[in-house]
């Protein structure tokens, strides 16, 4: 009986444990989001373009290559992003070069 009930405890607490880290995590996520926010309007109240990493060519040279999945492993190496921002990124990047190319 006391066994089950240190198990039964050790769970219960391993739960609130869980989700204060999760809400701790998600609100600092939320302030992260409105300082990147406040970042780009002032970039933009400037006139401040951020500059393109450097191994972008790279990455340019793998999409005209048609090999999408290795520029976006690419970007990621180069900018240290996560999986859904490089592909979006580099799916912005591949409209924009056939855009050029037109």
């Amino acid at each position: 009986m006391n066994t089950v009930f240190l198990l039964v405890m050790l769970v219960v607490t391993a739960g609130w444990i869980t989700s204060a880290v999760t809400l701790r995590v998600q609100s600092l996520q939320r302030q992260a989001d409105r300082a990147e926010r406040r970042l780009a309007l002032v970039l933009d109240h400037f006139g401040i373009e951020e500059p393109e990493p450097a191994g972008m060519d790279e990455v340019r040279a793998l999409l005209g290559a048609d090999r999408q999945i290795a520029a976006i492993k690419e970007y990621r190496r180069i900018t240290g992003a996560g999986l859904v921002e490089a592909k979006q990124a580099v799916e912005a990047l591949a409209v924009t070069e056939r855009s050029d190319k037109s």
